[in-house]
């Protein structure tokens, strides 16, 4: 686990440093040999340091900021490129038939594959065909499940060790069992002697899981716990926490409560790592896992109400939450946010409230279909809401442009919705915070991130709550690092800046010809130069990332002694590379910057996980994609790219290893300077 710290209520490190120095003064003065006028430069000598302190700290702060920033900033604008796979999905569905044969039967393969109903009848099918070999040296679980099972799961785990799959199969049926029993909102009491932990987003992150139960101690009758969603994605060990919390909960199913998050998601699986993940630790029954996984999701509980006062669900509220639709909805058809509801003709015309989420108009019902499968409109509106949405300190209920899903609600907001439903105070995570927790909207709304370290080393902490019946809630805080954590902090603090701003500079030459078309509008003398402003106004403007784009200036772009910007040092030490030398710059960058949204796409046309696509569907699919997304690649220019990445000339693509040829080549690092 490495070196882990915790604190509660607050880090009191600053506080410490001071205490020393202040320390260091008091026994100076204190010392009888020393004379007066000694006494006073020592005292002098001390301020200047203690102040000198003060002031780094305060730059390492600032310098923190901006790296969060950028972090945050590129990692909701992800999730919005995500959300906007659920428009692109919608646009196949209501434009296929307008197209030929060809484009129809790929548009009707990727809705077999992803809006299949669950094909999962009997266990025995899954479980009866995979046997654990007396070879096998992992855990070994005993069903029914009890404590003893998750001491065994959770000292097999701390010794890297994989659960066979026949038990991660076995623990998913027996979750999924006990979940469809429970209601869409678990109602949760608490004591006065009886408190309730409530963890936040963990990401894969088994160190902050086993730091949370060693200085909390473990789920029992005694000492209940409610995670709030996202507990897989990003992080290395996704499997681990999975099958650790579906463990706990089976043994202690009334104590151990389990929101589903936005990444409780088998489409968001597919972009973020989970689904990886389980191909490469189960090569051969990794695919049954996906698709029991799947329906898991579906089932888990969408919020807990804690002493019928406290509300907590993954992301947020809108202005038009109503928990009488959120408790009655059958959760389980909540495939995927990605796949909007079917819905019918008459509601096709229907506009979403523009003080709400980023709806995607909705689609025809198909011919072969019921709307009974589906969700309806307003249903599926109220879940990406809870999932998706922030607090924010601006009053009202706007679309959440940074994420492309739910809103921003704001403090009256929140205050409306907590008293129609007599509730005293919303908890909710999904937002990574450099504390771990934030407190807003007058103490209404508190954000828990139990996941320290979530961009780079350093760069948050992670909390989580504990509350009961009549009291504040406490905050512990804590940060698991490792050998790293004896690097002087400003080596550190530089590590997680060079980071920020290498994924930042990798997004910028994803737009490099649309950003070189930016600045040159505004060279109206073209000589390679123009205003820090301008240059500003233009990397936001294309980027569409709300950063400080002046204070991030001097690690990004030459300034001249005058304030010119020589707008091509932009790209000075980055490229992408790419298959073939002759490639357009247009479609090299179309191809890097969208090439997650195609792998999805691509993984799910590959329904008998061949890895390959034949140049018809690779032609078809670029298209459609082309089409909705206004890439400007003329047909041409596809034609030739599938002929290029046809390398055997066999009529298939290796598409997963054609878009490895695209990645970004950081040709040197700039030395480090500070922000502040």
């Amino acid at each position: 686990m490495g070196c882990g710290t915790s604190s509660k209520k607050g880090n009191k490190s600053k506080k410490e440093n001071t205490d020393i120095i202040m320390s260091s003064i008091n026994l100076v003065t204190s010392a009888s040999f020393i004379t007066e006028h000694s006494r006073d430069l020592m005292i002098k000598a001390a301020l200047v340091i203690q102040n000198w302190y003060r002031r780094y700290r305060a730059r390492l702060r600032v310098r923190q900021h901006y790296a969060l920033a950028i972090f945050q900033s590129i990692e909701y604008s992800d999730e919005q490129g995500q959300m906007q796979l659920s428009s692109f999905f919608s646009f196949m569905l209501e434009n296929y038939t307008k197209t030929n044969n060809e484009d129809s039967a790929l548009v009707t393969r990727i809705f077999d594959n992803t809006r299949r109903e669950s094909q999962i009848k009997d266990r025995d099918d899954f479980l009866g065909l995979i046997e654990v070999p007396d070879s096998y040296d992992g855990p070994r679980l005993q069903f029914p499940l009890t404590f003893t099972d998750i001491h065994i799961l959770l000292q097999a785990f701390k010794q890297q060790q994989i659960l066979h799959a026949h038990y991660v199969l076995e623990v998913l049926f027996e979750a999924r069992k006990v979940l469809k029993q429970m209601p869409n909102f678990s109602h949760v009491k608490t004591f006065p002697a009886k408190e309730i932990t409530i963890c936040g987003d963990l990401h894969g992150k088994l160190d902050d899981l086993m730091l949370i139960f060693y200085k909390n101690g473990l789920p029992s009758e005694n000492n209940p716990y409610v995670f709030n969603g996202d507990f897989v994605d990003r992080g290395n060990n996704s499997m681990e926490i999975l099958m650790i919390l579906l463990v706990c909960f089976l043994v202690y199913p009334s104590d151990l409560h389990l929101n589903r998050g936005n990444h409780e998601d088998f489409m968001m699986n597919l972009r973020y790592g989970f689904t990886k993940e389980i191909l490469q630790k189960y090569k051969l029954h990794g695919r049954k896992i996906l698709q029991v996984l799947e329906e898991v999701y579906t089932w888990l509980p969408i919020g807990t109400i804690i002493d019928n006062e406290i509300l907590v669900i993954h992301g947020g509220i809108s202005e038009s939450t109503d928990l009488n639709t959120l408790h009655q909805l059958q959760r389980n058809k909540m495939k995927s946010v990605l796949m909007p509801p079917v819905l019918g003709n008459q509601e096709t015309g229907e506009k979403r409230n523009k003080s709400a989420s980023n709806y995607v108009e909705p689609r025809k019902v198909e011919p072969d279909k019921t709307p009974s499968e589906d969700l309806t409109k307003q249903e599926w509106e109220q879940i990406v809401d809870i999932l998706w949405s922030d607090p924010r300190g601006k009053k009202g209920c706007y679309p959440n442009t940074s994420r492309g899903g739910g809103c921003y609600f704001g403090p009256d907001v929140t205050s409306k919705v907590l008293s129609k439903n007599q509730l005293k105070m919303l908890i909710r995570s999904h937002e990574c915070k450099p504390d771990g927790y934030e407190v807003s909207h007058d103490g209404k709304v508190i954000t828990v991130f139990s996941a320290s370290n979530y961009y780079e080393e350093g760069s948050n902490r992670g909390a989580y709550i504990r509350l009961s019946y009549g009291t504040m809630p406490q905050f512990f805080q804590y940060q698991v690092t490792s050998t790293s954590c004896l690097n002087p902090l400003h080596q550190r603090m530089n590590a997680m800046e060079s980071s920020a701003f290498k994924i930042l500079k990798e997004k910028m030459i994803s737009r490099k010809t649309d950003l070189i078309n930016a600045f040159e509008l505004r060279d109206h003398s073209r000589s390679g130069r123009i205003s820090l402003a301008e240059w500003a106004f233009s990397m936001e403007n294309i980027l569409g990332l709300n950063l400080p784009w002046r204070s991030l200036s001097s690690h990004l772009v030459t300034i001249d002694s005058s304030g010119s910007v020589d707008y091509m040092s932009s790209f000075d030490d980055i490229r992408i590379e790419k298959p073939t030398k002759d490639m357009k710059s247009n479609l090299t960058e179309t191809m890097y910057r969208y090439r997650s949204d195609l792998k999805i796409i691509f993984n799910i046309i590959d329904s008998d996980q061949s890895g390959l696509i034949s140049m018809d569907e690779f032609r078809t699919m670029w298209k459609l994609f082309n089409a909705h997304y206004k890439a400007h690649i003329d047909d041409s220019q596809i034609d030739e790219l599938a002929s290029i990445v046809d390398f055997n000339k066999d009529g298939n693509i290796d598409f997963n290893e054609f878009l490895k040829a695209f990645y970004v080549v950081h040709k040197y690092d700039k030395p480090g300077t500070s922000l502040a």
